[in-house]
């Protein structure tokens, strides 16, 4: 069976052999096309490109940053053009020569330079960043074979500390990594080029070899809100008040309260951005920006929140029954909650007794703004809270912003309530604080506070705008008029005196905060601030002031309050502002 009658395979068997070989062939084709479309497509990409770098050198062509300017145009961050020298150990043709010639140029050790160039475990060695142009050009002149550079950008910082935790710094490749050097890293960064050379197996360049150029597109600048004027003149009165009282530090923001625009960030002590201390165990504390991460217990200068809020309802209930002559009872203590709160004076001078709402504000009197809160109630006072921003972020151009500290509207008791009238039982930021005080002079409009203004190529087209946002209404124009009226009363006659300028109209309201620490009042240890603005019946300029663990004198009209004044006085003379007449 299966032969036929001459002994021979019949057709069946090799019609079966012949479709088994085809088969087989066919199974063969198959494997060797999946390869072909695995190797081709699949894996195609990283193939031609490790076929691309076995057989081209490439040469960084490193994207210049983008620059950082203030309001005005003043350079505040920009590039010195630098080198960055490597060598490829397999296209070395003279490797003692080569160490001996780069370790003179670049005071390097030159043993150890050889002994690298000797290991064949890496295709390419930096052997220095950011190296300075003659000296590369002296590397030029000796033609090394195997031995490249390539520019690169080193940062510098025209005014050095000026606004230092607020710009923040790079890493040694130029990305940003604190302030606005990280935010908008994406914008500053841009993106580096390449120039490709065709080389042997071993990295060696061909004589007959082509040349591709890919180019850098150079990172966009960016232009702040930030007056460097206005900056200085804040350092400056910071720098003194640290001088003078030995804080733990001495901060100030100032913003533009038609807008929110920040003019100013001042953070003492600081650090040169030139030369930053990168080893140092304190970097991460001098280069915090503790105005947008820092919280504190804000004390009296809460009190404008509470004075518009109470103001406000009484206006919205009986506008026409308003009257500023509505007196306080005269007591220097209220009990809420079986505790009793006190006011800081002990009324012995009589000053406190039956206050008006200006009076209040003038003296700073607690038991005043406990009333206030009281009669306000939780629901509507919360409600004034939420829209004055606390508990919550600002919404700042800017990493690590907190969000401040409130008790939740469902667990507050009455002494709680009582004790936020007054800047106690809660903790903001300096500037959430600031941004509250600005929507409760300007009108009662709270805006998003910017750092940046806009986003724009090296020959000034711009990429992109930001504009400012208004988030939401806090009080009404006539309540906020008022408010403001009553502050510029507390320059004039009360206890923001040390901030009065003649010719000037400004506002303000002092704050003395006593610290806690382990959940018990700190002895000797306050928080002294100032928020100022002016003009007062037309906003323009808010700057407020803290001192952390002033030395000696300690209260906010001793300590803040000179300090505001004197930035004021700084913008009126960089402004050219006029006295009123």
């Amino acid at each position: 069976m299966g032969k036929n009658r001459a002994g021979g395979v019949s057709a069946t068997v090799l019609r079966k052999r012949l479709s088994a070989v085809l088969l087989a062939v066919a199974f063969l084709f198959l494997v060797i096309f999946a390869r072909f479309f695995y190797l081709q497509v699949a894996e195609g990409k990283a193939l031609r490109a490790r076929a691309l770098d076995q057989w081209t050198r490439e040469i960084p062509v490193v994207a210049e940053r983008g620059r950082i300017f203030d309001r005005n145009g003043a350079l505040l961050a920009g590039n010195l053009t630098s080198y960055t020298v490597f060598v490829r150990p397999n296209a070395v043709r003279d490797r003692e020569e080569t160490a001996r010639v780069l370790a003179e140029i670049f005071s390097l050790d030159k043993e150890t330079l050889e002994e690298k160039l000797a290991s064949s475990r890496v295709s390419e060695l930096t052997v220095v960043r950011r190296a300075d142009a003659a000296l590369v050009e002296a590397l030029s002149a000796r033609e090394l074979p195997g031995v490249y550079y390539a520019r690169d950008n080193t940062r510098t910082y025209p005014y050095g500390k000026l606004l230092c935790q607020t710009i923040g710094f790079t890493s040694s490749d130029n990305a940003g990594l604190t302030g606005i050097e990280k935010y908008y890293d994406k914008y500053l960064a841009g993106m580096d080029g390449e120039i490709l050379y065709d080389t042997d197996l071993v990295g060696s360049e061909l004589a007959d070899g082509k040349a591709h150029y890919y180019p850098a597109t150079d990172g966009l600048d960016v232009t702040l809100t930030v007056d460097a004027a206005i900056q200085t003149v804040a350092e400056q009165a910071m720098e003194r008040a640290y001088a003078e009282y030995a804080p733990r530090s001495a901060q100030c923001v100032v913003l533009d309260p038609r807008d929110f625009s920040v003019l100013a960030m001042a953070c003492i002590p600081s650090y040169d951005l030139n030369d930053v201390p990168r080893g140092d165990e304190d970097l991460n504390d001098l280069s915090r920006n503790r105005l947008v991460s820092d919280i504190y217990e804000p004390g009296s200068t809460f009190k404008i929140v509470t004075a518009a809020a109470d103001i406000e309802e009484h206006l919205r209930g009986n506008p026409a029954a308003f009257s500023l002559t509505r007196r306080f009872a005269s007591s220097r203590t209220r009990s809420v909650d079986g505790t009793t709160i006190r006011c800081w004076s002990t009324h012995a001078d009589g000053k406190h007794a039956n206050q008006t709402i200006a009076e209040a504000l003038n003296n700073s009197c607690n038991p005043c703004f406990v009333d206030m809160a009281l009669a306000l109630g939780t629901e509507t006072f919360y409600g004034y809270l939420a829209a004055f921003g606390f508990g919550k972020n600002t919404g700042i151009d800017f990493s690590g912003e907190a969000q401040g500290m409130l008790i939740p509207e469902s667990a507050v008791r009455g002494c709680d309530l009582a004790r936020i009238g007054f800047g106690q039982s809660l903790a903001v930021s300096a500037l959430q604080l600031a941004c509250a005080g600005a929507a409760a002079v300007n009108g009662g409009y709270y805006y998003r506070p910017r750092l940046v203004k806009k986003i724009s190529s090296a020959d000034g087209k711009i990429s992109e705008e930001f504009p400012a946002e208004l988030k939401n209404r806090t009080v009404g124009e006539e309540a906020s008029r008022i408010l403001a009226s009553l502050l510029e009363g507390v320059v004039e006659r009360g206890s923001g005196n040390k901030a009065y300028i003649e010719g000037y109209k400004v506002g303000g309201k002092t704050g003395t905060a006593q610290k806690f620490e382990g959940g018990a009042l700190a002895a000797g240890k306050y928080v002294s601030s100032f928020l100022g603005f002016f003009p007062s019946d037309d906003p323009q300029y808010l700057a407020l002031v803290i001192v952390d663990e002033p030395q000696g004198a300690y209260y906010g009209s001793v300590v803040a309050a000179p300090c505001a004044k004197e930035i004021f006085e700084g913008i009126i003379e960089v402004r050219g502002i006029l006295p009123y007449e």
